[in-house]
């Protein structure tokens, strides 16, 4: 994951410096599994690529009108709007991924995504299974897809139901019940965390997940980040509000292209560009503007 970044010069920086913050190698632990597969080094190493990648674009001349990250994503949104320093996101971000696997371990849940659902629908799921358990909708991803957080019986009740009505149900490989209630131990240490850190005035909005809406006051973006992972992320109102702001391009930094394909079906017309390397990044630097 972090291997296709160190021959840029200027992802190295990032990374070095992200691995300076974490007290641990970042790309030594990309090329291990075992510690990828935990959420306490997998979100800062996530973190530490996405903003590799961004200022890697930022060096070739492009410039961007506004931000806006998925779950995790929102703090490299805020570290890339000037909010955060990487150093401190990083540290940041180290606690978050401790604190969600400690209050995954002490409340038990896990995810679903409903495919080819909505939010009212995903909801009414919900609602049907739910009885005295946790489960909501976590993930408000686009018109065709949601995601459901809650505990481990009232997520298989909410699955049988989605089956008996023709809808494609996905667990996903999480160790917890990632934004909702389930995670409200993690919210104090977070918190202790963030207070800790200077929060500046962004460069430029930044859609948060909790409110879907651009946030440029940065003791809001504070706030907000410290009930974030107990908050549905609201990603399709994120990414309709950048619209409504005049973007019409969207360019997922980082690992992956799960967002350009959310931002085409959620902003139709848009145009949506995963940068996923330095080549990457080469090529939309390239193109005239």
């Amino acid at each position: 994951m972090a291997d296709v970044w160190i021959t840029d010069e200027v992802a190295a920086q990032v990374l070095a410096e992200a691995t300076d913050a974490l007290g641990r190698d970042v790309v030594a632990g990309c090329r291990d599994e075992a510690a990828l597969a935990t959420t306490e080094f997998a979100q800062p190493a996530l973190l530490a690529c996405d903003v590799a990648a961004f200022r890697t674009l930022v060096a070739r001349g492009l410039s961007f009108g506004g931000a806006a990250g998925h779950s995790l994503g929102e703090f490299a949104a805020l570290v890339a709007a000037g909010v955060l320093e990487l150093g401190d996101a990083m540290r940041i971000v180290a606690v978050r991924g401790r604190a969600m696997q400690e209050a995954g371990e002490a409340r038990p849940g896990t995810m679903t995504a409903l495919l080819g659902v909505g939010v009212d629908d995903a909801a009414a799921i919900c609602d049907e299974a739910r009885g005295d358990d946790v489960l909501l909708v976590a993930n408000e991803n686009s018109p065709q897809q949601s995601v459901i957080s809650g505990s481990v019986n009232a997520i298989e009740l909410a699955e049988s139901l989605a089956a008996e009505r023709t809808i494609r149900a996905v667990r996903l490989n999480v160790a917890g019940a990632f934004h909702s209630p389930l995670m409200e131990p993690a919210v104090e240490p977070l918190s202790a965390a963030i207070d800790e850190a200077a929060f500046g005035t962004p460069a430029f909005p930044v859609a948060s997940n909790v409110t879907g809406t651009l946030v440029t006051d940065p003791e809001e973006l504070r706030e907000l980040a410290k009930r974030h992972v107990v908050s549905p992320v609201r990603w399709a109102s994120c990414a309709a509000a950048l619209q409504t702001a005049g973007a019409d391009t969207f360019v997922e930094a980082g690992p992956g292209d799960v967002l350009t394909k959310l931002a085409k079906r959620v902003v139709p017309g848009a145009r949506a560009v995963a940068v996923g390397s330095p080549d990457a990044a080469a090529t939309l630097a390239a193109e005239p503007r």
